[in-house]
Formats: structure tokens, C-alpha cells, sequence
């Protein structure tokens, strides 16, 4: 690393990228391509996966026994908060797979090497608050309607929600004020991919990214709607269903920024600090 840097890049500039206008096509070709990328090695992949449905369970698990049974559901639609973040390592795994270079599973961790690691923690640590955010949120918006009071045991909560004025009432708020989050997260959905191919610095990384899901605001809704409805799906088999849909959708994120974003010169590639002997060189 040349130097500590996160607001710019390496040379203290803050650069604007160019962004194009993708049409919904676009979308479901990335998504192909991430299963593409999926299929190549699963079983490199699944492990990664394994990092969500854990540490939902655990979550999960933390609040029952901790009488914060109203947090559950908050817990688990927060992690789409997060979903940019935890799938970083798969975002590498396709970039070497377009660069023509080795994806063991092992190089999902090759961002420690990356030069803009430190504007990948400062995007990392927003999305982290924004997590914090929309929990402590979500907690104060079942206090008003709730009161103080523990909600008791889960079917006992889950009856009240789904039977009674306030219980409608929190579903509407609560799910209208974590749809204003997730469109903040929207934002930010290639700052990461785009920090992994290029040193940009945080700033630029947020911006070009923020002004590629304003430049396409179709095509970036649907895409939020599939991450949503995957997200959803892979979580009703007791969260195991994340192992497939998360790295399918880290990958198809990468394709994402890629159609909205043109590739680096060969000149700018960040490739990796020290190439193992068997890795192909890029083509150029």
C-alpha cells in the first residue's frame, strides 16, 4: 500500500467514472452470469454462504433467549444491509475469474492485499452503521407501539402482530421505514466491486455508484426487488436456503458493476500483491 488514503485515491484525487444506462436485460444477464460464476466451483464457494445463515441462526438464537423476540425480524432483514459487505470475497472471485486467473477459494480473502483497503473499511463501516441504524430503529418504532414491556414468547408475539391494530401497524411502519433503508443501501451496491477493480478512494467509489442507481432507476429498483425477494426465499428453510443465494448474488453483483461501469485500462487492474506460480496472466 503506497500510502493510508480513503477519501481519494493513492495520489490524493478524487476521480468521476463514467456510468452507463443498462435496461432490465442487463439485469437478468448479470444474475446469469453470477449462477454462471456459482457453478463454476460451488463447494469453493458455499463456505462463504455459511457465514449468513450462522450468524442469523445466532442472532436468531440471542434474542429468543434474551426476551428480544420483536428484534428477529429486524435482525434477519438487516442483513441485506449487509449483503454488499459480506459478499466482498465472492466479488474477487469473479474478477479473477474475468482476468483469466486462479479462483481457488482462498482468494476470496485476497482483499486484505488490495491498495484501497482503506476505503473498502470506511464503505464497510457505513453500511455497518446503517445496520446499527435500522436496529436501534426498528426497536424504538416497537417501543412506541409496544410500550416497554418484553413481548413475552415468539407465537405469542407473532399472534399479536398478526391480530391486532398496533401489531398491522408495526408491520406497516416497520417495513416502510426498512424499505428507506435498503433504498440508502441501494446506493451503495458496486462502491465495494468497483473499490476491489480500481483504487478510486471512498468518496469517488460512493459517488459513481450512488449515480449509476440514479442514472438507472428501473433497471436498480427490479435489482433491489430480486436481492429482496432471493434474500427472502433463502431464509424461510431455517436460513439454509443463503448458502446458494448470497454467493449467486455477490456474483451477479460483480456482473452488475461491470455492465454499469467500463473496465479499467489493463494499466489500472489491481491484481493481486503477490500471484501465486499458477496464475494466468490477464489479457491486455
Amino acid at each position: 500500500m503506497a500510502a493510508f488514503h480513503v477519501y481519494a485515491d493513492a495520489h490524493g484525487v478524487t476521480t468521476r467514472l463514467e456510468v452507463r444506462h443498462i435496461t432490465t436485460d442487463d439485469v437478468f444477464d448479470a444474475l446469469r452470469r453470477g449462477l454462471e460464476d456459482f457453478r463454476e466451483k460451488p463447494s469453493h464457494y458455499a463456505f462463504v454462504g455459511l457465514i449468513y445463515p450462522i450468524m442469523g441462526f445466532v442472532l436468531i438464537t440471542w434474542s429468543s433467549g434474551g426476551n428480544a423476540v420483536e428484534l428477529i425480524y429486524p435482525l434477519i432483514t438487516g442483513f441485506a444491509l449487509l449483503g454488499p459487505l459480506a459478499a466482498i470475497g465472492l466479488y474477487e472471485i469473479s474478477r479473477r475469474r474475468e482476468y483469466g486467473l486462479d479462483t481457488s477459494w482462498r482468494h476470496a480473502f485476497d482483499v486484505r492485499f488490495s491498495p484501497a483497503l482503506p476505503s473498502i473499511l470506511a464503505v464497510a463501516f457505513i453500511l455497518l452503521a446503517l445496520f446499527l441504524a435500522w436496529v436501534m430503529t426498528a426497536q424504538a418504532i416497537h417501543a412506541s407501539l409496544y410500550g416497554d414491556a418484553g413481548p413475552g414468547t415468539l407465537g405469542g408475539f407473532v399472534a399479536d402482530v398478526l391480530s391486532t391494530e398496533r401489531g398491522w401497524m408495526l408491520i406497516l411502519v416497520g417495513n416502510a421505514v426498512g424499505f428507506v433503508f435498503a433504498l440508502v443501501v441501494l446506493l451503495t451496491v458496486i462502491a465495494l466491486p468497483l473499490l476491489l477493480d480500481r483504487d478510486v478512494g471512498a468518496y469517488s467509489a460512493l459517488e459513481t455508484s450512488a449515480r449509476a442507481v440514479l442514472s438507472n432507476p428501473g433497471p436498480m429498483l427490479l435489482w433491489g426487488v430480486i436481492v429482496a425477494a432471493c434474500l427472502a426465499i433463502g431464509s424461510l428453510p431455517l436460513l439454509a436456503g443463503l448458502i446458494v443465494v448470497v454467493p449467486i448474488l455477490g456474483h451477479a453483483t460483480w456482473h452488475l458493476y461491470r455492465k454499469l461501469v467500463e473496465a479499467p485500462d489493463a494499466s489500472l487492474r489491481q491484481l493481486p500483491v503477490a500471484p501465486k506460480p499458477g496464475d494466468a496472466q490477464p489479457a491486455t
